[in-house]
């Protein structure tokens, strides 16, 4: 009984997963996709807003995303050395032609 208890208990405490948004840079890899994520900082002497990007690589199961579409994708189990991250949805198709 107290077994059940802490099990229900760790469902609730895990919280929900992480949530980036960013642009499709390559998804010419086998249902991987690099997707950069572009975020704002103040600078903390100069105060002047700095943008700094990182890329991170994500599963794409049914290779729909494009180069130069505007996704979110969510963090989950290690895939694979670098892929730790999986495409949640697409947010805005790429304006240019494929």
């Amino acid at each position: 009984m107290a077994n059940e208890a802490s099990t229900a208990g760790t469902v609730s405490e895990r919280g929900a997963r992480q949530t980036l948004v960013g642009v499709v840079t390559s998804a010419r890899m086998d249902k991987t996709i690099v997707v950069k994520v572009t975020r704002t900082a103040q600078h903390p002497l100069y105060r002047r807003v700095v943008r700094s990007s990182k890329k991170y690589y994500a599963h794409d199961e049914a290779r729909e995303a494009r180069a130069g579409d505007r996704v979110r994708i969510v963090s989950t189990r290690p895939l694979s050395k670098l892929k730790r991250w999986r495409l949640k949805e697409i947010l805005a198709r790429s304006t240019r032609a494929a």
